[in-house]
């Protein structure tokens, strides 16, 4: 089928056309699954958090290609999950919403191949979000990660920067997704 970055790419521009309904159903599965979260959005309007959802999504799908692009920006959006009172654990409850969602919404193109593209990417952005967040590390939690229709653990951690080649093109942020994000750490600044 191709590399775990062009299979990510091409997954996703087969959600892109329900893009606004694949957010909100990952919503519904996180607080089906995990009712416990809820209270960490009872302050937050979901329809801007779901924009924020996607506008994630986009910005890594379109940067995979470009690992020293998101390194950065997706240790501060880790930072900044702190602040909202987003621990280690929950990080399992996220990836398996993503992928329980990714898998709805793909349907018959969801296979082994493209769930353990999404695993990996996951588990990339999960261990660079950990960090920026202080926090230990995804290997602490990685067990807790299981698809619904298979008992075993998913397979290793794959680093997702070994197969992302860094390019010279030029790249360009979503500067409201900057922008936010500075907005938010600027009263840590000292």
């Amino acid at each position: 089928m191709g590399s775990k970055i062009e299979i990510i790419e091409q997954s996703f521009a087969q959600i892109k056309p329900n893009a606004e309904k694949f957010a909100a159903s990952f919503y519904v599965n996180l607080f089906r699954e995990y009712p416990e979260l809820k209270p960490l959005f009872v302050n937050t309007d979901m329809e801007k958090q779901q924009k924020k959802l996607l506008d994630a999504l986009i910005l890594v799908v379109e940067n995979l290609r470009h690992p020293g692009v998101l390194k950065g920006v997706i240790e501060a959006l880790g930072a900044r999950h702190v602040n909202y009172g987003v621990l280690q654990q929950h990080y399992p409850a996220v990836g398996k919403s993503l992928l329980e969602t990714l898998k709805e919404y793909l349907q018959e193109n969801w296979n082994s191949e493209v769930k353990a593209a999404w695993v990996s990417a996951y588990r990339g952005i999960a261990k660079l979000m950990l960090k920026g967040a202080n926090y230990q590390s995804l290997a602490d939690i990685e067990g807790e990660i299981e698809t619904q229709e298979e008992t075993q653990i998913i397979p290793p951690k794959v680093n997702i920067n070994s197969e992302i080649e860094i390019t010279k093109s030029k790249v360009e942020l979503p500067i409201e997704i900057i922008e936010n994000s500075f907005e938010k750490i600027k009263p840590y600044g000292k």
